[in-house]
C-alpha cells in the first residue's frame, strides 16, 4: 500500500482530541484530526482559571463569568459559595469545542468530518484507520492514533483492554433561553447546584449559565432512572418550564480513570475515552485538555523514540497529577451521595468559610492546598463531627 502515512491521527475533536492534535502539530508532527460532525456534548461548561491560563483562552469564549454557586439540599437549604475575588468562566460547547478545532488546524492539522470503524495493520505493521464518512468509506495510514472519542470509545474497545469496564453516570442537559435576570430566582453569575435523591439517586442536578443560554441537567449510574423527567421537574420547581428549549443533549460520562490508557504498541487514549472526568463534580474540560496534552507528550516520545513502552507515559504523568484528587472526590461522592440524609449534611459543611476558601482554591488552580494546615485541622474535625452527627446538618 502506497501513499502518505500521518505521524498521528487523532480520533475525536473535543476538548481532548483538539488539544493533542494542535500540540503536535505545533511540534511539526504530520497530524489528521477526524471528528464526528454536528456532535454537542451535554456540559455545564466551567472552565477553571488554570485551564483560560495554561490553553490560552480568549475571552470572548466566555459567554458567562460564575461568581459563586449556590447548593441545595433535599430539605431546600440553600448554601451560598461566593468566590472571593474571582470566578469561573463558561462556555458555549458547540462555540468551543469549533474554536479548539480550527486553533488546531491554524497550527497545522488537517481536518475530516467522519466516523471511526476500525484500525487495521499492513504487515509492515502501519496502521490504518478506517472511517465512514458522507462521500463513503475512508481510510487514513498512521504511525500512532490517539483516541479521544468519547466515554463510549470505539478506539479503546477495540484496542485497549478493559476499556470495556469503563464505570458511566449518564447526563442529560437541555439548553434554554435564559430569563431575565432576577426571573425566578434566577441569577446569570451563579451556579446551582441540587443535591437531592428525587432529581437524582447517585449524582446532582444543575442549573448553569451561560450568558443567553443556561444548561439545566442531571446524571445518574442508576439504570432506568428517568433523567428527562428530572429534568422537566426541576425546571417546573424553578419556575424554568415557560422559558424556550433550544437543544436536547444526552451521553455518558466516565466516573473513573482506566487502568490503562494504550495498547502498548501504536494507540493512547485522551479525554472521556480515557475517563478523565472528575467524580463528585463531573468536570471534564480541564481533565481532558489535560489529558491530550500528555498523549501527545506520550505520542511524541513515542515517534522520537520508536520506544511504544512511551505511551504508558500518557497515564502515569496524568495521575501523577490529579490521581490524588480523583480518589478523594470518588471517595466524596460515593459516601455523601448515598442518601438524602448525608446530602443534607454535605450542603451544611459547604456553610463553612475554610471549606469554602480551601474548595475554591483546589478546583481553581486544580491541585491540592498544603498551604494552610490549621484549616485542614478545622475542617477535619467539623466533617469528622458531621459524620457522627454530633452536630446539626
Amino acid at each position: 500500500m502506497t501513499g502518505k502515512i500521518y505521524d498521528a491521527v487523532v480520533v475525536g475533536g473535543g476538548p481532548a482530541g483538539a488539544t493533542a492534535a494542535e500540540d503536535l502539530a505545533r511540534l511539526g508532527r504530520s497530524v489528521l484530526l477526524l471528528d464526528k460532525a454536528g456532535r454537542i456534548k451535554p456540559c455545564g461548561g466551567a472552565i477553571p482559571p488554570r485551564l483560560i491560563r495554561e490553553f490560552r483562552i480568549p475571552d470572548y469564549l466566555l459567554v458567562a463569568r460564575a461568581r459563586s454557586a449556590r447548593m441545595i439540599s433535599p430539605s431546600e437549604r440553600r448554601v451560598d459559595m461566593p468566590i472571593d475575588g474571582g470566578f469561573v468562566g463558561m462556555v458555549d460547547r458547540e462555540v468551543f469545542d469549533e474554536y479548539l478545532r480550527d486553533r488546531a488546524a491554524l497550527a497545522g492539522a488537517e481536518r475530516r468530518t467522519g466516523s471511526f470503524t476500525a484500525v487495521t495493520r499492513d504487515p509492515g505493521g502501519v496502521a490504518t484507520v478506517h472511517y465512514a464518512a458522507a462521500e463513503g468509506a475512508g481510510m487514513a495510514r498512521t504511525r500512532a492514533v490517539i483516541g479521544a472519542d468519547g466515554a463510549l470509545s470505539a478506539v479503546a474497545r477495540q484496542e485497549v483492554p478493559g476499556s470495556d469496564r469503563m464505570r458511566c453516570v449518564f447526563a442529560y442537559h437541555e439548553i434554554v433561553r435564559s430569563p431575565r435576570e432576577g426571573a425566578a430566582d434566577f441569577d446569570g453569575s451563579r451556579c446551582d447546584v441540587f443535591y437531592q435523591g428525587r432529581l437524582s439517586p447517585d449524582f446532582y442536578a444543575w442549573i448553569f449559565p451561560h450568558g443567553d443560554t443556561t444548561s439545566i441537567g442531571t446524571g445518574s449510574a442508576r439504570k432506568g432512572f428517568a433523567l428527562r423527567r428530572s429534568v422537566g421537574d426541576l425546571r417546573a420547581a424553578t419556575g424554568l418550564d415557560a422559558v424556550e428549549t433550544i437543544r436536547r443533549e444526552g451521553a455518558p460520562i466516565p466516573m473513573k480513570p482506566l487502568k490503562r490508557w494504550d495498547n502498548g504498541r501504536d494507540v493512547v487514549l485522551a479525554g472521556d475515552a480515557a475517563g478523565v472526568v472528575a467524580p463528585a463534580s463531573g468536570e471534564g474540560i480541564y481533565y481532558a485538555m489535560a489529558g491530550g496534552r500528555f498523549a501527545a507528550e506520550a505520542v511524541e516520545a513515542f515517534l522520537s523514540t520508536g520506544d511504544a513502552r512511551a505511551l504508558a507515559g500518557a497515564r502515569k504523568r496524568f495521575m501523577k497529577a490529579h490521581g490524588r484528587v480523583f480518589w478523594i472526590l470518588g471517595m466524596m461522592q460515593h459516601f455523601w451521595y448515598s442518601s438524602d440524609k448525608r446530602r443534607e449534611r454535605f450542603v451544611g459543611i459547604c456553610r463553612d468559610p475554610d471549606v469554602q476558601k480551601l474548595t475554591w482554591d483546589a478546583y481553581m488552580n486544580k491541585e491540592l492546598v498544603r498551604a494552610k494546615p490549621a484549616a485542614h485541622v478545622r475542617i477535619f474535625f467539623k466533617d469528622l463531627a458531621h459524620l457522627l452527627g454530633v452536630v446539626r446538618p
